[in-house]
């Protein structure tokens, strides 16, 4: 019952402002602001969360930490996984050392029989027996180098696919701490430290309260009297008797005709189609969410 009395005196009062003829507005509304739900990034237990209502955050701002541990230690077997694989690698110029002396030696053994020939002292099959050892021998070389550079490479893929694995690991680090988006006031919390969380839940509602919106919705008639960017008076009651005034800017402008809401029409002018508009206005810290407020279209 008392809740009753206090809406019909609430709506008898809202009927005699509009009627006593002394303030005629073209639209009213209630402000609303920009909120943010910012939700966990991670599964674990909340360790810190440093957050109160009606507290101003910057963005960027370290607010708390989702337990890590687990990730960590991911992260440190991953470090000794690719060190252990890159460790693999051959080194190509050491293990091809001894063979590539050996052809120095088969080529300078060669060279002293080419020249033996030459003077009649060395057979022929001499001769060729040594160049079929240099050819040989660059055979040789040349498959070690293939085997070891596709061990190489092999193990260097392996190390790459460990890299991406700790690059996963830690972007899932950094989401274990809980960093604040955008720059506003806490108007909403919803978790206190040392809870378990999982990814997806909400932790806190942040809202600009610097710049509020007033939604109002005008006519067909009253739409081709104001455009975005327009300038527009803002009122909120001051006391019974007056008003206080704020500028404000048509940020936005429906395109699509709707029902007027039945919350702040009659049940007669519900049937009319306006159109949804918003008005920044700069708020000076009076303004509240959900304060009722009018707006007059400055000729």
């Amino acid at each position: 019952m008392k809740f009753r009395f206090i809406l019909f005196s609430a709506i008898s009062l809202l009927l005699f402002s509009c009627n006593n003829g002394k303030l005629t507005s073209d639209a009213a509304g209630n402000f609303e602001a920009v909120e943010t739900v910012v939700s966990a990034e991670a599964n674990g237990k909340i360790l810190a969360f440093a957050v109160t209502e009606g507290e101003i955050l910057t963005p960027g701002q370290v607010i708390g930490y989702i337990d890590s541990t687990q990730l960590y230690l991911t992260k440190l077997q991953l470090m000794q996984s690719r060190k252990a694989i890159l460790t693999g690698r051959p080194d190509i110029k050491t293990q091809l050392e001894s063979l590539e002396k050996e052809l120095a030696n088969a080529i300078s053994d060669r060279n002293r029989i080419q020249n033996l020939v030459k003077g009649e002292v060395a057979s022929q099959k001499q001769l060729d027996d040594a160049n079929t050892r240099v050819e040989v021998l660059k055979a040789r070389i040349d498959a070690q180098k293939s085997i070891l550079s596709t061990s190489t490479n092999t193990l260097t893929e392996q190390g790459g696919t460990v890299e991406v694995q700790l690059a996963q690991v830690e972007d899932q680090l950094r989401k274990c701490r809980i960093v604040n988006p955008v720059a506003g006031t806490v108007i909403s919390k919803y978790v206190e430290p040392f809870e378990m969380t999982v990814q997806g839940r909400p932790l806190y509602k942040i809202a600009d309260l610097g710049n509020l919106y007033i939604r109002i919705y005008v006519s067909e008639t009253q739409l081709s009297q104001i455009k975005v960017g327009q300038k527009v008076e803002v009122l909120i009651d001051s006391d019974k008797k007056d008003f206080k005034k704020y500028e404000g800017t048509i940020s936005w402008i429906s395109s699509k005709a709707e029902f007027t809401p039945k919350i702040i029409q009659t049940k007669e002018e519900r049937v009319t189609l306006v159109y949804a508009v918003k008005v920044l206005v700069k708020n000076d810290g009076y303004l509240k969410i959900g304060m009722p407020g009018e707006v007059n279209f400055v000729k």
